[in-house]
């Protein structure tokens, strides 16, 4: 999605209708993708998907800041902006991008207008393509889209693996790396795929990232009602956290019905802290409930890595396993505190986040001593 300078975030004609394609036809896609692989073979054959690193948690929590980072090191594949739409045939779509190109594209301020900027070679997250193309129902907040050890769909299973060969191939990578906001609801699922996957769950505090979450809302509601093709590109990408189509993730528990009608009575900030509180809450309980995915997961606060980047990037870099590369000098110089926006809450708005998110927060801090959610969220409430 590009954002033009004059009206916001805008899609392309030729976007919107291939896309389109993709999300009424996802099983012929996947026979394309199986086609691909079929004459990719040889390419693909010796390629073993080791270690794949996970970057997944709330949207604006700071994992496209990890992603971009991560992705700079030498031995990583991911997805990038210039495989969407036909993400799931990944050799072919990026043949014909290579000769369609007209020339590198600028960088320029992607639609969040969030100070990020982006090419046709950034890194992006486009996995959620396949998961709904293979579990239907994944973003219905009446159904529960947890995916766990229970979970068996031997389709699916060759087609990501074999995608995920494919990437690494055409990246030239040896480990994968995908940011996906809804695979915190499948850690355990994707660890009984790839026993040795790392998980990178960032985590903020509750006020500064409720205020994020609903400025990004505003905006993509906006967006959506000045061109129906924006609200299209977010679904057909995956992603449900904004915008008209905003949706909560159900979790098996009976609460995002509840979410979504606070929601729909337009208490925002009620709402993003249950939603803050009961998505954290399921991390808790899986971490809780299941030390080798508890060990396979480093817990990231946005605040420390902000105020100590190089630090907490050499930590993130050793959980992962990825030697060499110079990612605690890169993320010195490329991180910062956001200073494009403010939380502007009430008193009362303040005491109903830290009521809701506050146990959630004390439990994550036991998996990551340095989250500062807890006695930031109180203090900021009790001012």
């Amino acid at each position: 999605m590009a954002k033009s300078e004059t009206s916001g975030p805008k899609v392309s004609g030729w976007m919107d209708f291939l896309s389109g394609l993709v999300e009424r036809h996802p099983k012929a896609f996947i026979r394309l993708g199986d086609f691909e692989t079929r004459m990719a073979r040889e390419r693909i054959a010796e390629m073993r998907v080791e270690r794949p690193i996970y970057v997944t948690g709330l949207a604006r929590s700071g994992s496209t800041m990890l992603l971009e980072l991560l992705a700079t090191h030498p031995d990583v594949a991911t997805h990038r902006y210039r495989d969407f739409p036909a993400v799931m045939t990944p050799f072919a779509w990026n043949w014909f991008t290579d000769h369609a190109a007209s020339g590198e594209a600028p960088a320029e301020e992607r639609a969040h207008k969030d100070r990020i900027l982006v090419t046709p070679e950034s890194p992006e997250a486009f996995e959620e393509v396949m998961w709904m193309a293979f579990f239907a129902g994944l973003h219905d907040p009446a159904t529960s889209a947890v995916l766990d050890r229970a979970t068996a769909h031997p389709e699916f299973e060759r087609f990501y693996r074999e995608h995920i060969a494919k990437l690494l191939v055409l990246r030239g990578g040896r480990r994968y790396l995908a940011k996906g906001n809804y695979n915190v609801t499948r850690l355990s699922y994707l660890q009984k795929l790839f026993p040795d996957a790392c998980f990178l769950v960032p985590v903020r505090d509750p006020v500064w990232h409720i205020a994020s979450l609903m400025k990004q809302h505003r905006f993509f509601v906006e967006a959506g009602k000045a061109d129906p093709r924006i609200t299209r590109h977010l679904s057909r990408t995956g992603h449900f956290e904004f915008g008209l189509e905003r949706r909560a993730i159900g979790l098996g528990d009976g609460q995002a019905p509840e979410i979504m009608r606070l929601w729909a009575e337009e208490r925002d900030v009620e709402g993003w802290a249950r939603y803050w509180a009961a998505l954290y809450g399921h991390v808790a309980d899986k971490l809780d409930a299941d030390p080798t995915v508890a060990a396979a997961t480093r817990i990231v606060p946005y605040e420390r890595l902000c105020a100590d980047p190089a630090r907490e990037m050499a930590a993130i870099a050793g959980h992962c396993g990825l030697q060499g590369g110079n990612l605690p000098a890169l993320a010195a110089e490329r991180i910062s505190e956001p200073s494009y926006y403010r939380p502007d809450f009430t008193p009362d708005e303040l005491r109903t986040i830290a009521a809701i998110t506050e146990e959630t927060a004390m439990r994550l801090a036991r998996h990551a001593a340095d989250v500062p959610a807890k006695a930031e969220v109180r203090a900021v409430a009790m001012a």
